[in-house]
């Protein structure tokens, strides 16, 4: 998408003949012949009449065009008919025109570039016609495929098409079959679990230990006692730590995956083009192939491992940064963490089992004193959401059977401070390149939270200071037992958090300048970031200029992967309660209402949590608690319907 975006974007504002990439010409030549552009005095520009951008399509079959580059940021309307073959999430052009009650409209003139190269389909029999269906739309969809073959799948056997020329790539298994519901969620966003055998072969070409000797020029760094705390089925361990309270220094060691994957290589294409890892429940699927992410570059206990990190004196009484020196290194950690052990130890439940527990003991207790005032000091600015994050649990046959609620632990926010500080180090030695930002809430979003809040009796007063604004809406909430719900109703007012090549700040964090840097294992995002501090501490102002050539494309790109890679987590979850739900029809439930509308919305919230219900009844408040009916459930497109039987509150 980045490279068409920004095509589109500079075509918008005007694009000089002479910038043109050979790559573009052919479609600039076909835009021309249509009348889309015109050139005046070298410069390709968008005639008045025509417009680009991303297009959304509403269930009810009516488009949405979010224009690129326009300072009229409202969406344009296109109607079913005028769709032509687009679909949701491609970048078209369209035309614009006025209808007969005045109101403006478009039209699909050009397809740039489709959302989804694939479609899902399910198989239907209907009036002895053999049909496929797009398991999110329910609309037809045109396949490669005669009747016959068609007909001899079972009903509902699940497809995954090429969304261009109609031709079937892969069936998935049936919608009956639980374990098909991941195959699901990563063919709809064009998500692929295995890596090819180039990669494959490149992963392995490195081996799986490493020989210090072989490093002579780099910080040994093994004699110290790091050690890495992370969930419980994690694999790959990406950030160790380390502390010197003598000299109230930190050490913060990131896997050095830039080591190992090479601009250009097989590896890095194919991470470049997921973007990110994607976690479920029961497994993941990687950036980089298993062999680097869970073995080489994973910094695994009592393994020699290379590293690239900061080494970070802090002063004693000011709690800020005196020094921050980024080390090229090889550590060996020394024990290997979960989240729940590490919990107990610093809670004193539990006493270490042997020398090196208490080794990393006698440093881990002060560092966590330390990290709960960086904390303390660190919330001045920033905020604390306590929004519940659910987790679901499954059995052998992929169903869910539980779900348990997210808590952030003294271990969780003793790791999170450190990043942190490595994040913010690393964002400081960077003028222009990729940060992490996050922008404050527009004006308009803000009148709609406060219209939400009084809803339920909050009533805030704007304050042009949002943190302040923010900080009270949270006291009345919390006074009222309403706090994680209300958290919620905040974030969702909140934009998006994303990467740009210049720094805007961290509205969230309260941060001035912030990156991404601890995790190059599952962020493409961090590995880009490592490659040009390597550039610029080696003095390769060559390599460096080379590596940010196409870096707005690339932060664009990026942002919308990790939108892809939570889609995808979000969609799996959906599809595992809807088989939960169909299981229950007719059965009554304990929810809140989360969401009003036209559509009004509820959660689940009874022995299992989590799940999205859409409610037949219009006459609901927010956060009111109610039971709810299951009277539908569609596992294909993974929505369930119930209505209100009793209000609980």
């Amino acid at each position: 998408m980045g490279n068409a975006k920004s095509l589109l974007l500079s075509l918008t504002e005007g694009l000089d003949a002479d910038k043109i990439d050979k790559a573009h010409i052919t479609l600039l030549d076909e835009m021309t012949r249509k009348n889309i552009i015109k050139q005046r005095k070298n410069i390709y520009k968008f005639n008045a009449d025509y417009r680009a951008g991303k297009l959304d399509v509403a269930l009810n079959g009516t488009g949405y065009l979010e224009t690129f580059g326009r300072e009229d940021k409202k969406d344009l309307i296109i109607e079913p008919k005028d769709l032509g073959s687009a679909a949701k999430g491609d970048i078209v052009v369209v035309k614009r025109f006025f209808s007969k009650n005045g109101r403006v409209k478009a039209k699909v003139v050009l397809i740039i570039q489709k959302g989804f190269l694939t479609y899902v389909g399910v198989t239907k029999n209907i009036n002895n016609t053999a049909v496929v269906q797009n398991i999110k739309t329910a609309v037809p969809i045109t396949v490669a495929a005669s009747q016959k073959s068609l007909k001899q799948l079972p009903q509902g056997t699940l497809l995954k098409i090429e969304s261009t020329t109609g031709i079937i790539k892969e069936v998935l298994g049936v919608l009956s079959d639980a374990a098909t519901d991941e195959k699901i969620s990563l063919a709809l966003y064009d998500k692929e679990e295995f890596f090819s055998a180039q990669s494959e072969d490149e992963a392995k070409s490195h081996g799986s230990s490493v020989d210090k000797s072989f490093y002579p020029n780099r910080l040994d760094l093994t004699h110290l006692p790091f050690c890495t705390i992370d969930p419980n089925d994690a694999k790959d361990f990406d950030d160790a730590i380390y502390f010197d309270e003598k000299n109230y220094t930190i050490y913060i060691a990131i896997a050095d995956v830039s080591e190992y994957v090479y601009p250009f290589g097989f590896i890095d294409k194919e991470a470049k083009n997921r973007g990110f890892s994607i976690y479920f429940p029961h497994k993941s699927i990687p950036m980089l192939p298993r062999t680097l992410s869970e073995n080489i570059c994973s910094l695994k206990p009592n393994e020699d491992r290379l590293a690239f990190g900061f080494k970070i004196v802090l002063d004693k009484m000011t709690l800020e940064p005196k020094t921050e020196e980024l080390f090229e290194g090889v550590i060996n950690s020394k024990k290997r963490y979960t989240y729940e052990l590490a919990d107990r130890f610093l809670d004193d439940s539990k006493k270490g089992e042997d020398d090196t527990d208490k080794k990393i003991l006698s440093w881990l207790k002060p560092l966590f004193l330390l990290t709960e005032k960086l904390r303390e000091k660190r919330l001045r600015n920033a905020f604390n959401f306590h929004s519940n994050e659910i987790r679901i649990n499954l059995d052998k046959a992929q169903n869910i059977v539980s779900t348990t609620v997210e808590k952030e632990t003294p271990s969780h926010a003793l790791i999170e401070e450190c990043m942190l500080l490595a994040n913010k180090a690393a964002a400081k030695r960077i003028k222009y390149g990729i940060f992490r930002t996050h922008e404050p809430p527009s004006f308009e979003k803000i009148e709609k939270l406060l219209n939400d809040l009084s809803l339920i009796g909050i009533e805030a007063k704007f304050n042009p200071n949002i943190p302040a604004l923010i900080r009270a809406i949270q006291t009345q909430s919390n006074e009222i037992g309403l706090l994680a719900d209300v958290d919620r109703l905040i974030i969702k007012s909140q934009k998006q958090a994303c990467y740009t090549p210049d720094n805007k700040g961290h509205f969230g964090l309260g941060f001035d300048i912030y990156s991404h840097f601890t995790s190059p294992i599952r962020r493409y995002s961090d590995l880009i970031l490592h490659r040009l501090l390597k550039a610029q501490i080696k003095n390769e102002e060559k390599l460096a200029k080379f590596q940010l050539e196409n870096i707005a494309s690339e932060c664009e790109s990026l942002s919308e992967l990790e939108r892809e890679a939570d889609k995808v987590a979000w969609d799996f979850m959906d599809r595992k309660f809807a088989r939960y739900a169909a299981q229950n029809i007719g059965k009554c439930f304990t929810c809140k209402v989360t969401e009003l509308g036209k559509i009004p919305m509820a959660v689940l919230d009874d022995e299992l949590k989590g799940a999205r219900i859409f409610l037949t009844d219009d006459n609901v408040e927010l956060f009111e608690n109610v039971s709810v009916q299951i009277i539908q459930s569609d596992i294909a497109s993974a929505k369930i319907i119930g209505k209100i039987i009793k209000r609980l509150d």
